[in-house]
């Protein structure tokens, strides 16, 4: 139950396709394979317990992976973007780790007392290693091939408290990728393109999942409208995954070239969808199928998916509950069991919100340095709110952490937010409680206008008060140039409720 597994099978089953970069110089299945035994040696024989990856998306990530899987430790990747005292206090928690790291970067795992590479050096030296005939597979083959080992670690992204390190087994890896994709079920003309950072669940996830079904994996270092519809163009991607706020700004994009043809299928998913991103896309794109892909790093992934006929069955219906679906995260996975409970730990009937919990092979629920953080039933308590409705499909509606408790009312941010966002006029919009003496909390809002529209906090509030229950309604919306969100797309809320009680803070 070694991830290895994987790449063994795309080695055997096609190992001259190439899988990784572009198609003239990237690498096949099987030199990823022979690299990777070449590094992995390197790694045991440094004494390693990990391999700390500290670098912008490319090649080296999914050979760092395989490499770390192979030499029976760890992979570590570690937020590029975290400051140093962040930095420092991560990789202590890893004092005998390889290192590999850009070279703007390199300097805080020396400071950490770390070996370190660049990612291109990483490789290179992996090469020369496979060319001396170190690693190779009479010698090298001797992973831990145990299903409890733990294969990767990822520090979440910490939006309303300290980043913990989620440790997610080589069986739960496993076991999402055979769950959710058929082995070498794609063509080979097929290539993905991934365009979130290597830190994120979704870049170690789909590194397996287009490995395993023969998609060749590009990556984009830096994001920009111009520069993914470019690389979608010039490589003839046919599949790619992107958060919510960069699906905006490609569809946003005044005097861009939006045409792409290759491209067959869109998947989203990181951070909540703006129901008029989603739309213009479905509008403007209508023969790409769009997915939207909901999980945890805890859950290895997607647990639940809205596929293309549900997306094309919302935006064309009269139905106002097929319509709504558009904005929920479809039906969970075959393999995951989803409850919905209350604060008593009952399941409560379908179309009651409550906390969502997970139960499955995939879902790991373990921080680094305590146990799974699992009922005796299994279940893993995401710290998610959100509702089943009567066909199964699950609507999330916030961080149990981003409730606002206004007296003795528990508010949902989510549904507040939604209304804001159907206005015409708001590009974005985010919801949250600020300290009050008298109720606790208060309701205030942060609104975000598309270019060039006329809003004003007061009209908003009228918009919100005719579609809302009083005690809803805004007591304040501030208008903002932009929201504080994560490399992936998730608004921190604790920087918006600064942001809100600071004083002489600027609206737009």
């Amino acid at each position: 139950m070694n991830v290895t597994m994987l790449l063994d099978m795309a080695a055997d089953g096609f190992g001259d396709r190439t899988v990784i970069g572009s198609r003239k110089d990237g690498l096949t299945a099987a030199r990823l394979r022979e690299l990777s035994a070449a590094a992995a040696a390197q790694v045991r024989a440094a004494g390693a317990e990990a391999v700390v990856y500290l670098a912008v998306n490319g090649p080296a990530f999914p050979l760092a992976m395989f490499t770390a899987a192979r030499a029976g430790v760890p992979l570590v990747p570690v937020n590029y973007r975290l400051g140093a005292e962040q930095l420092a206090t991560l990789l202590a928690n890893h004092p005998n780790a390889y290192g590999i790291a850009d070279e703007a970067q390199s300097e805080a795992l020396t400071r950490a007392g770390l070996s370190v590479r660049t990612p291109e050096d990483f490789i290179l030296e992996a090469a020369q290693a496979a060319e001396k005939g170190i690693g190779d597979q009479d010698d090298a083959d001797d992973a831990p091939d145990a299903p409890n080992a733990p294969a990767v670690i990822i520090y979440t992204s910490g939006t309303t408290s300290a980043p913990k390190g989620v440790l997610l087994h080589h069986r739960n890896l496993v076991s999402y990728v055979l769950g959710t994709v058929e082995f070498a079920a794609a063509g080979d003309d097929e290539a993905s393109l991934m365009s979130v950072p290597p830190y994120h669940i979704a870049a170690v996830s789909n590194v397996l999942t287009n490995l395993y079904a023969g998609r060749r994996f590009l990556t984009l270092r830096n994001f920009s409208p111009e520069g993914w519809l470019d690389l979608v163009r010039a490589e003839s991607v046919t599949n790619a995954m992107v958060v919510p706020t960069m699906l905006a700004r490609i569809v946003d994009a005044d005097g861009v070239d939006r045409s792409v043809p290759s491209l067959r299928a869109l998947a989203y998913g990181g951070a909540k969808m703006t129901p008029r991103v989603i739309e213009r896309a479905l509008k403007e794109w209508p023969h790409i199928d769009f997915v939207n892909a909901y999980g945890l790093t805890e859950t290895s992934s997607t647990i639940a998916i809205l596929g293309p006929e549900d997306h094309r069955a919302a935006i064309t219906s009269d139905d106002p509950l097929v319509r709504a679906r558009l904005a929920s995260a479809g039906r969970p996975v075959p393999s995951v069991e989803v409850e919905i409970r209350d604060e008593a730990g009952r399941p409560v009937p379908a179309g009651e919100a409550g906390r969502i919990y997970v139960r499955g092979e995939q879902v790991s629920g373990e921080y680094a340095g305590s146990g799974p953080a699992v009922d005796e039933r299994g279940f893993f308590d995401t710290r998610d709110w959100g509702r089943l409705d009567e066909d199964g499909y699950l609507f999330v509606e916030g961080r149990i952490d981003d409730t606002i408790i206004r007296g003795a009312e528990n508010i949902a941010p989510a549904e507040i937010e939604d209304v804001l966002l159907r206005h015409p006029g708001v590009a974005d919009a985010a919801v949250v409680g600020v300290p009050d003496e008298e109720w606790g909390q208060r309701v205030e809002a942060v609104v975000v206008p598309l270019p060039g529209a006329d809003l004003d906090s007061e009209t908003l509030r009228a918009y919100a008060r005719e579609r809302l229950r009083g005690s809803r309604t805004p007591d304040r919306i501030a208008l903002w140039t932009e929201l504080p969100r994560t490399p992936t797309g998730k608004i921190v809320k604790r920087d918006v409720v600064a942001g809100l009680t600071a004083a002489g803070r600027q609206t737009a």
